[in-house]
């Protein structure tokens, strides 16, 4: 099967750099690719021509309209349209959901996330529920970070619960607030990742962005807000439930947590798998859940994380 494309800039941005997009695309989809002058020539069972047909194809479209294609991109594109061949690349990858202070675009990578993304945008109330590493805080953040550039917003709120990994807080060093940071840290690693850090810290000194562990919520009612609240699997259902109603006027709230990640202890429940079960029925309020096939970190998360569900599929089983 031979392909054409006219355009040599977008061309070249297909075939990256010393055409290293073209070996990966062949590793990928199990083919051979040939490059001659703006000809693609590709070559292997009908199924996977097919697949990498529709993989350069969709690529050299993104391409022409100005977007790069890191490898990220391709092994992300593979991903979806292996899962689902009538999927439009464009729709997902060129919705910019916002610019980082590095120039760096921020964009959904999967089928899940730009559902994850278009639930943000018309429910006051998300739930985004999965594995680490598929872009459930980050993208979070990013929109957050955009209401409130945009003034949709006065204030972004980032909550987390200062539960313990298997450690104790009474042996750590310090005060309350220098035992509670640690937990807060990935919040602020992917705050400081969107805006110039000394333009955050600004922001964050007039309490225009707030950064505290999910008890400093208690008896608030935030207007006006972008609320997040981040390893919501580590609440109980009482936090859940305050956390839930100090919604107000004019505000957003997006929850993240991974329901096979909780540090509570065994007889406690957890509330976000409450509300999941409670809330899942009501209108306005919107849950989203991603799989390892959403993972955009390193591919061996992808193979850690099935590797997990398939040793606790056999442990399931053999409980009496």
């Amino acid at each position: 099967m031979k392909l054409n494309f006219t355009d040599n800039d977008s061309l070249r941005v297909l075939c990256g750099e010393h055409d290293k997009n073209l070996r990966m695309i062949e590793r990928l989809a199990a083919v051979k690719i040939t490059l001659r002058g703006n000809a693609i020539s590709v070559d292997g069972s009908d199924h996977s021509v097919g697949h990498a047909e529709n993989l350069l194809t969709q690529l050299y479209g993104i391409a022409a309209k100005g977007h790069p294609l890191f490898p990220l991109d391709i092994e992300q594109a593979h991903k979806i349209l292996s899962e689902s061949s009538h999927a439009d690349l464009e729709k997902i990858f060129l919705d910019t959901v916002f610019i980082a202070s590095k120039k760096r675009v921020i964009t959904p990578k999967s089928i899940s996330q730009k559902n994850y993304i278009d639930a943000i945008r018309n429910s006051d109330m998300v739930f985004g529920i999965g594995p680490a590493g598929t872009g459930k805080t980050y993208l979070a953040m990013a929109m957050a970070v955009a209401a409130l550039m945009e003034k949709k917003v006065n204030r972004i709120s980032l909550a987390r619960p200062a539960v313990e990994a298997g450690e104790k807080l009474g042996f750590l060093p310090g005060d309350l607030a220098e035992k509670v940071n640690p937990y807060l840290r990935p919040l602020y690693d992917a705050l400081f990742d969107m805006m110039d850090f000394d333009r955050a810290q600004a922001l964050i000194n007039k309490g225009v962005i707030e950064v505290a562990p999910l008890a400093f919520m208690r008896g608030r009612t935030l207007n006006d807000s972008f609320v997040i609240l981040d390893e919501a699997q580590n609440t109980t259902p009482e936090q859940m439930k305050m956390f839930l109603t100090r919604l107000g006027y004019g505000s957003k709230a997006v929850v993240t947590g991974d329901i096979t990640q909780i540090d509570l202890p065994p007889e406690k429940l957890s509330g976000l798998v409450q509300a999941q079960n409670l809330l899942g029925k009501i209108k306005g309020i919107c849950f989203i859940h991603f799989s390892d096939r959403d993972v955009v970190r390193h591919p061996l998360v992808q193979e850690v994380i099935r590797a997990y569900e398939v040793g606790e599929r056999k442990n399931e089983r053999k409980k009496p």
